[in-house]
């Protein structure tokens, strides 16, 4: 493994820390890994040691490419310089994808409290976003992150369709960045149909980290469960990146998205809402409930509850609730084919 320290802004004292591990050789099966960039707390006054390179090592163990942000902070966390220091590091990072062995599509954002403001606008209205994004303790909201820095947004308004993925944990009794922070951001993700985990433990002190003995004071009471954030965080990227396989990554078992409502064509991975707004769609989705009903004669009132069910997916409903139960494959991959000719308008 090398180690290198690129200065991004001098003035600001700005500075990326590379930390770029082989390919090949006795890793033969890996060509390539993905990344992580750390956006250390601190509450944009400095960037805190226990949220850095200690991060770093955890996903480092687990085969990534990492890197450390000391981003802008004190008298330069002005905005957007830290959201400016942010873009920098990535388009490097990204433009050096070759040289480092990353995949370009395949690099996270790990963020704690004010690193974790940084890392939410980096997936919320970043011009080079990231794949992921891994919040911890996260502020949010504006009135908060007034607390911490007058000038720095507030993420919720910018949460929209285009947001990656994200992984948020927080704990229920942080005195310092109240949860609200979390709960309002999950709640703007699920109306944007974006992908999340979140881990909301009952009981912790700010500042965690990895939340091991070595960065918290003796006698920290906090459930004993706050740790497993490292692990859980780990394994919910291998949801969305896929793990190492043959020479490449696996298929991610998880999208994005949660439907397929902004693809340029339709199918049964849009919600019924989005399907019962466009007219072509709409006629083959009562041409099925038509023949449900037909099949059943109890089930005639199907339309109405499909109307009030807007949020379902069709391909999900269709092969786990019981009034399909009698419908095929066949059936089912007909239905796909004619929605994959009506264009999404």
């Amino acid at each position: 493994m090398k180690m290198e320290k690129i200065v991004l802004n001098e003035e600001r004292n700005v500075e990326l820390t590379a930390y770029i591990q082989n390919v090949g050789g006795e890793f033969n099966n890996i060509t390539k890994r993905p990344a992580v960039l750390v956006l250390p707390g601190g509450g944009y006054k400095f960037c805190s040691a226990r949220e850095a390179e200690l991060i770093a090592l955890e996903y480092l163990k687990e085969g990534y490419q990492a890197f450390v942000l000391k981003y802008s902070v004190g008298k330069n966390a002005t905005w957007p310089n830290p959201l400016n220091d942010y873009e920098k590091a990535m388009q490097l990072i990204r433009d050096r994808a070759q040289e480092w062995n990353i995949y370009e599509d395949k690099i996270a954002v790990v963020g704690f409290s004010a690193g974790g403001h940084l890392a939410a606008c980096a997936a919320t209205m970043a011009q080079n976003r990231p794949n992921a994004a891994i919040l911890g303790y996260p502020v949010i909201n504006g009135k908060t992150v007034r607390t911490c820095e007058k000038t720095a947004p507030d993420v919720l308004q910018s949460v929209d369709e285009n947001t990656c993925p994200c992984f948020v944990f927080a704990t229920r009794t942080d005195g310092v960045v109240p949860v609200e922070n979390t709960i309002q951001f999950i709640s703007a993700l699920e109306k944007n149909a974006v992908s999340f985990e979140t881990h909301i433990y009952g009981c912790g002190p700010h500042g965690l980290s990895t939340a091991g003995d070595s960065v918290l004071k003796p006698g920290t009471v906090m459930c004993s469960r706050v740790p497993h954030w490292v692990k859980d965080s780990i394994e919910w990227l291998r949801d969305m990146f896929g793990t190492f396989g043959n020479g490449t990554m696996t298929d991610p078992l998880c999208q994005p998205r949660i439907n397929a409502d902004e693809r340029e064509y339709l199918s049964l991975d849009c919600t019924l809402k989005r399907l019962l707004c466009n007219r072509k769609s709409r006629h083959v989705i009562e041409m099925v409930v038509a023949q449900i009903a037909e099949d059943n004669e109890k089930n005639s009132h199907m339309v109405f509850n499909m109307e009030q069910l807007e949020n379902m997916l069709p391909r999900v409903a269709f092969r786990q609730a019981p009034i399909f139960e009698n419908m095929s494959e066949i059936r089912i991959n007909e239905i796909e084919r004619q929605l994959n000719q009506i264009k999404n308008d």
